[in-house]
């Protein structure tokens, strides 16, 4: 079971939103695996980090600086986590948001121990200035602290204590190329496989004394949008379904029943996702139609549906952004049970009707 605590811009309560609530950090700490023989899932960088870590341990050197990318709840914070355990080491936990200034990361950076683990979420929001003192902090374990203002201002260099920097970004491509090239390991993280999200369930089911067949993690799974935080908040709600409306037994039908009443479709689709769908059908003919059109038909700000809704409708092959606007897939229309109009046979040839 593996998540991370990054930030994304759906609301806290949407039960298919990847952002953690406060319900969802209280229950990591208790399911977050410990080392990386129990983490589930992300293959390659699980392999290739764990190379990186014994090859340092035999060495009797710090880890070298760690990149994590990837969507939200995919596992960033945890691996950070693991990082830290296989070492052996204390971990320090931070955000970039939270430094604005570089006396901020200084202070941080002067109080570390040696071989501590750094882990600095959101890392592409960091302050300019902190920036550039970091640069020379993973580089050099040094910083340069000025004393003073004006012509009368001195550096005084202070040596730091080896330490690994594990950062965290969803958007690899804001770090600037100095920052990305001073990792000496960087993992991308990808979607799980149903498979994977499966034994996800099955193993968080045991931590939380929860019995769940086969099929009904299976059911969860194909409803968790490939991400292991929606899929142990999805059986957090079916677990309470079945333990009110039935045994307390997790199985298809009743995973099915449960995710109905929570309002969360066979392909993970939840009121908002498929709101917009069906503005976008159903008033516009399937598109194309501008955001900010379709914005106002569902009754939602333009940045929530363009930030929230669209990137999964995307990956989902539902929606497509043209530059005329928005454009139903036969996808789209199969999934809602609904018939292109005669009309559209020639602009859904686009993909592939």
């Amino acid at each position: 079971m593996n998540w991370d605590d990054e930030t994304d811009t759906a609301p806290a309560e949407r039960l298919v939103g990847a952002v953690a609530d406060g319900e969802d950090t209280a229950v990591e700490a208790a399911l977050r695996p410990k080392d990386l023989g129990e983490f589930v899932g992300q293959e390659k960088v699980r392999q290739q980090l764990d190379l990186v870590l014994k090859a340092a341990r035999q060495r009797g050197a710090t880890a070298d600086h760690v990149l994590l990318s990837g969507a939200p709840g995919l596992g960033k914070t945890t691996l950070s986590m693991i990082i830290a355990a296989e070492m052996g080491a204390p971990i320090r936990i931070t955000s970039g948001p939270a430094i604005q200034h570089a006396g901020d990361l200084a202070a941080i950076l002067s109080s570390l121990q040696e071989g501590e683990v750094l882990f600095l979420d959101e890392i592409h929001r960091m302050s300019r200035p902190a920036e550039e003192m970091l640069y020379m902090a993973m580089e050099d374990f040094r910083v340069d602290v000025i004393v003073g203002k004006g012509p009368g201002a001195t550096a005084i260099p202070l040596e730091l204590p080896p330490f690994t920097l594990v950062g965290a970004t969803t958007r690899a491509g804001l770090l600037p190329p100095p920052l990305r090239d001073r990792f000496g390991f960087t993992g991308h993280m990808e979607f799980y496989a149903p498979e994977e999200l499966q034994r996800v369930i099955h193993r968080s089911a045991r931590l939380l004394d929860v019995e769940i067949d086969t099929e009904g993690a299976a059911e969860i799974a194909g409803r968790s949008r490939g991400t292991p935080r929606i899929a142990n908040r999805l059986l957090r709600r079916v677990r309470d379904y079945a333990q009110v409306k039935v045994d307390g037994v997790i199985t298809r039908e009743v995973a099915s029943t449960a995710l109905q009443v929570y309002e969360v479709d066979a392909r993970g689709l939840d009121r908002l996702d498929r709101a917009v769908l069906e503005a976008l059908l159903k008033l516009f003919g399937g598109g194309p139609v501008g955001l900010s059109t379709l914005a106002v038909a569902v009754g939602e700000e333009r940045e929530t549906v363009e930030e929230v809704a669209e990137p999964f409708l995307v990956r989902e092959g539902l929606l497509a952004r043209t530059p005329r606007g928005r454009v139903a897939t036969p996808a789209a229309w199969a999934h809602l049970g609904l018939v292109p109009p005669a009309a559209q046979t020639g602009q859904q040839g686009l993909f592939g009707a």
